[in-house]
């Protein structure tokens, strides 16, 4: 069975994500601001769920209507085949968001939508009474414009939740922000990463989870898993695969540092959690004492930003010695997310590239500077005899 699916994102992360979805092999992709449309099967919801890294959740969209009226949208949802999805002692919570229309009201709209539900399989069960004790079937009513999308959360909690941050430092990415700024920056395992202000080392395990090929969600349960609509079988042969993937020996350099020794033991447990122990290095440092022996390679990191206003001076003077610290490493790139609007001007240099991307609901700026490219092998006769042989 076919269904029309929304991949939901941060907003300016929207072309990562359908990137991922064209590199899984999910065909009409479509973006809107917030989310990707794709298609996919059974199988392809489980994978969207084990696989994407930078999406926030995996949606089934079941309906799509214009609706000014509560009339209107009661009918509207009543025409929906709600029995093809729901079994009848499923969960079915209703959650409601509206922007810019006329229906506004998220309590009014959660209450006549699920009165319009119940209402459509108390006809299809023939019971007036309907338990839900058994597996949850999430429904989003989102109205944007007046145009009313509902669609089923396959993924319950949020993608975010890989299920090795069980600890975590004041203010933590999310695990598909720091996989979105991999992306972006277009890191490969073949270069060496940095995270000078690593925290809970988020960027860092992320990295090292890409470098081994680990699925984002093998290590947490989603709410799809449990329904009756995808066979079991579906989960333990994706599953399955997701394992076999693994890479096991990998040559990589990732180090992640920060001023907080407690920052760095929460990194060194949750790496382990994630299982890229094995390559990842977390150290006590500060950015003063930033060096490193490697010609070439990433700084990607999340410093703090100064949100109060005591810390606006605070984080000035750390961006100035960042500016100071980085300014010797040519050759190596830089990529900073901040809110601090004068970034560039304390660090003293204009960024290449320059992204606003939101880190929950702070509007923040992925600053990118690139560093210097190796030089090009230079080709011997012998290399250029061989390529001519070849052709």
């Amino acid at each position: 069975m076919k269904f029309k699916m929304i991949a939901t994102a941060v907003f300016g992360m929207e072309a990562i994500v359908k990137k991922e979805l064209e590199q899984l092999g999910f065909e009409n992709i479509t973006v809107e601001n917030g989310r990707v449309m794709f298609d996919a099967d059974e199988r392809g919801i489980a994978r969207a769920n084990l696989w994407v890294r930078t999406a926030e959740r995996i949606f089934i969209k079941v309906g799509e209507f214009k609706a000014t009226t509560f009339e209107s949208l009661f009918d509207q949802v009543h025409k929906i085949a709600w029995e093809n999805y729901i079994p009848k002692n499923a969960k079915f919570p209703v959650n409601a968001k509206s922007v810019k229309s006329k229906l506004y009201s998220l309590s009014d709209i959660q209450s006549i939508c699920k009165k319009s539900i119940v209402n459509r399989l108390s006809k299809v069960y023939q019971t007036q009474w309907f338990e839900e004790t058994e597996e949850p079937y999430s429904i989003l009513v989102g109205i944007l414009n007046d145009v009313v999308t509902v669609s089923i959360d396959t993924s319950g909690s949020g993608l975010h939740r890989r299920g090795y941050r069980e600890k975590g430092n004041e203010a933590p990415m999310k695990e598909t922000l720091a996989a979105g700024l991999l992306s972006i920056s277009r890191w490969q395992s073949k270069i060496p990463l940095i995270d000078p202000f690593c925290g809970s080392g988020t960027i860092i395990i992320e990295a090292a989870m890409m470098a081994k090929h680990i699925a984002p969600g093998l290590n947490r349960k989603f709410d799809s898993e449990s329904w009756r609509l995808i066979p079991s079988s579906i989960w333990k042969e994706e599953r399955k695969a997701c394992y076999e993937a693994i890479k096991h020996d990998v040559d990589v350099v990732l180090q992640g540092y920060d001023l907080d020794p407690r920052s760095i033991r929460t990194a060194m447990d949750n790496a382990e959690l994630a299982g890229v122990e094995d390559i990842v290095h977390f150290q006590v440092r500060d950015v003063k004492d930033f060096s490193t022996s490697y010609q070439y390679g990433y700084v990607v990191t999340n410093p703090p930003y100064g949100e109060r206003l005591n810390e606006q001076e605070e984080v000035k003077q750390l961006y100035q010695l960042m500016g100071r610290v980085f300014a010797p490493y040519k050759t190596w790139s830089k990529y900073v997310i901040t809110s601090y609007e004068n970034f560039e001007r304390e660090f003293g240099t204009k960024a290449t590239k320059n992204r606003k991307l939101y880190n929950g609901r702070i509007k923040t700026y992925f600053y990118q500077y690139f560093g210097e490219k190796p030089p090009r092998p230079k080709r011997t006769t012998e290399s250029i005899e061989n390529s001519k042989n070849k052709s």
